[in-house]
């Protein structure tokens, strides 16, 4: 049977998924939009892992979740003003902004684009898991790839049985759609994908902010 970790954002519990991911495992675990699979982003088998239970090819990359916003600049190279703007309005939620990647990450997650994309989650768990991860946890949505996403633990068990190390089952998240993902090394930022925050918001954000 796969393990499933009940938590409601404890610590013994937070640890516990944290150390299967810190001993090479992959665990899926609540975001604010859907459940992900997290891995450690410094262990290449680990990441290779990961593809092979989505089923996913090596040219498409891999996002992250970061502890803290304090975490981004170990992640990424150079944070724009508009950049900064977008993570004051829309973080902590569900917004992926794409930095131009420090170079120590793994080409795993990059995919060769050079960028990686990053986000602060208004999960509790998501947050927690990665502070107890030196500061980030992939963040790919827990499904095989072109599947449908997963809103709830039982939903991640019945489309990935146990090719994952464990589910932190933290209840059903929100759903609906994934998080906007977002090119912030261009000027000015394009969407990359459209999401639970939608660019019309996102852009007259950006402008209510910047003109005044």
């Amino acid at each position: 049977m796969i393990p499933v970790v009940k938590t409601d954002s404890d610590a013994a519990s937070i640890t516990k998924a944290a150390a299967i991911v810190r001993a090479g495992g992959v665990v899926a675990y609540p975001t604010e939009t859907f459940y992900g699979l997290g891995a450690d982003i410094r262990n290449e088998r680990a990441l290779e892992k990961l593809y092979a239970i989505k089923g996913r090819d090596f040219n498409k990359p891999i996002s992250i979740i970061i502890g803290s916003r304090g975490d981004l600049t170990r992640f990424a190279r150079e944070i724009t003003p508009t950049a900064e703007t977008i993570m004051d309005l829309f973080w902590p939620g569900g917004v992926t902004l794409l930095f131009e990647a420090a170079r120590d990450l793994s080409e795993r997650l990059m995919a060769g684009t050079g960028k990686i994309g990053i986000r602060l989650s208004s999960n509790p768990i998501a947050t927690l898991l990665a502070r107890n991860l030196s500061g980030a946890i992939t963040a790919t949505s827990a499904n095989r790839s072109g599947g449908e996403e997963c809103a709830s633990a039982q939903e991640v068990i019945a489309a990935l049985g146990e090719t994952v190390d464990a589910v932190v089952d933290g209840g059903r998240t929100q759903g609906g759609a994934g998080s906007t993902i977002v090119d912030t090394t261009v000027e000015p930022p394009v969407v990359i994908r459209e999401g639970i925050i939608p660019s019309s918001e996102l852009h007259r954000g950006i402008r209510n902010v910047q003109g005044s």
